[in-house]
């Protein structure tokens, strides 16, 4: 692109339609990933939320290899429990998720990744996994408190 100039360290990482990030190459990047809380198994929550809309579309579990994936391809990897290996979002039913942002939270405990769906994300054919919800009668009369 005619008058810019590239900054020492710094990768540029268009998203054509979404946003321009920069992000700093080397021991920063590093850095940020081992300030991470994954768990005893390598893992860590990541919350993938509707960049347009803010709904909560999905929650999966990444390892350190799956959040590097997520970063450096712009579409989101995680590491399946069940299988007990990595899972591109997507890989099977086309359905992916192009990565606009991802956030830590205040804990260094979860991720956040908000991202634009191609396609339906759950497996079950819904927009999201959270289409079920639960009320106080789920709980049934001999569990409710008195309020």
């Amino acid at each position: 692109m005619k008058g810019l100039r590239p900054f020492k360290n710094l990768y540029f990482s268009l998203m054509i339609g979404i946003h321009i990030h920069i992000m700093e190459r080397g021991t920063q990047g590093v850095r940020l990933i081992n300030n991470l809380q994954f768990d005893e198994n390598g893992l860590i929550p990541a919350i993938v939320q509707d960049a347009d809309t803010g709904e909560v579309l999905m929650l999966g579990y990444m390892d350190k290899e799956a959040l590097r994936r997520t970063l450096s391809s712009g579409e989101v990897w995680f590491y399946s429990r069940s299988r007990q290996e990595l899972w591109h979002k997507g890989e099977t039913s086309g359905n992916r998720i192009k990565v606009c942002l991802v956030w830590k939270d205040c804990d260094g405990d979860t991720i956040l990744v908000k991202g634009k769906p191609t396609g339906a994300v759950c497996h079950t054919g819904n927009k999201t996994c959270f289409f079920q919800q639960l009320t106080k009668q789920d709980v049934g009369p001999n569990h409710q408190k008195e309020a």
